[in-house]
């Protein structure tokens, strides 16, 4: 069980949202961890500060979103604080937590089911399922595009009934930046990939990597994939799995379990930091 924040020296979590997401898709880990004392930080995405209703009438101005300029913004946001915040991602937010602690920000980082860095090579048939749409049209490279229903119920609410999965479609999704996804598909074939990430990093801050077991979107072969590339960095990385969990890791019943795990995880490492400052 996480303990409860001393408010006056705790630092603040910032948590990052994923594609086809916006903030509202952690309301349970903000007032879950607000309650236990932190201060909760949820920016969304440059251009994505509007109302839910206006994003899905005019998805136009996120066309060109792009990995870099998302992680700017949240690198402006966390210099702005008093000290380094803990940094919470899911899905792309994943990816842009590692590179901002690759940054030198944050003095921890989680990244639930994260989107894949550059260096993973293999991508199963789940994870393209869900990028084709995109991928297969190259119009759509400048453009937002919302999932349809039945594929939010595949990339999303796959453990969910077809009503739970539509509530939750109506309730959260909205269009994302396909760039994105051209992006983080292409990394491999790209020089100075907006998705590279130096492993090696040995100053950066500890980084924990939580995969869902059905998850389609982010299975455990990605992000173990992912773990894999930190091997011989000295900087400290683990890697968790929650087998009987899927792409709404965050939202899905038993979501508390993976709220605990990640902030008692935290919570262990800033206490070791502190430990050896205090010996030093």
């Amino acid at each position: 069980m996480s303990h409860r924040a001393d408010r006056a020296n705790a630092p603040a979590i910032v948590l990052i949202h994923g594609l086809w997401m916006t903030p509202l898709s952690w309301e349970r880990w903000i007032d879950y961890y607000a309650a236990l004392g932190y201060q909760v930080l949820a920016p969304a995405w440059p251009g994505m500060e509007r109302e839910m209703a206006e994003i899905r009438r005019d998805p136009g101005p996120l066309g060109s979103l792009g990995v870099t300029e998302i992680v700017d913004h949240y690198e402006r946001i966390i210099t702005g604080l008093e000290q380094p915040p803990v940094i919470m991602g899911h899905s792309f937010g994943g990816l842009f937590t590692q590179i901002l602690l690759d940054r030198g920000l944050g003095c921890a980082g989680v990244a639930i089911a994260s989107a894949p860095v550059k260096g993973i090579l293999l991508l199963p048939l789940s994870t393209l399922r869900v990028s084709f749409p995109a991928l297969s049209n190259p119009f759509n490279y400048h453009k937002a595009v919302a999932l349809t229903p039945q594929q939010f119920r595949y990339a999303f609410g796959n453990l969910l009934s077809e009503q739970e999965s539509l509530q939750a479609y109506q309730r959260y999704a909205v269009p994302g930046p396909d760039h994105l996804l051209f992006q983080a598909g292409l990394a491999n074939f790209t020089p100075r990939a907006a998705t590279t990430v130096d492993f090696d990093n040995r100053h950066r801050a500890p980084l924990l990597l939580i995969a869902g077991g059905r998850d389609h979107i982010s299975p455990v072969s990605v992000v173990k994939a992912n773990f894999k590339l930190y091997a011989n960095s000295r900087a400290e990385t683990e890697y968790k799995e929650f087998p009987d969990r899927s792409h709404f890791i965050l939202g899905e019943p038993g979501w508390e379990a993976v709220a605990d795990f990640a902030l008692d995880w935290v919570q262990r490492q800033l206490a070791r930091r502190t430990a050896s400052a205090d010996s030093a």
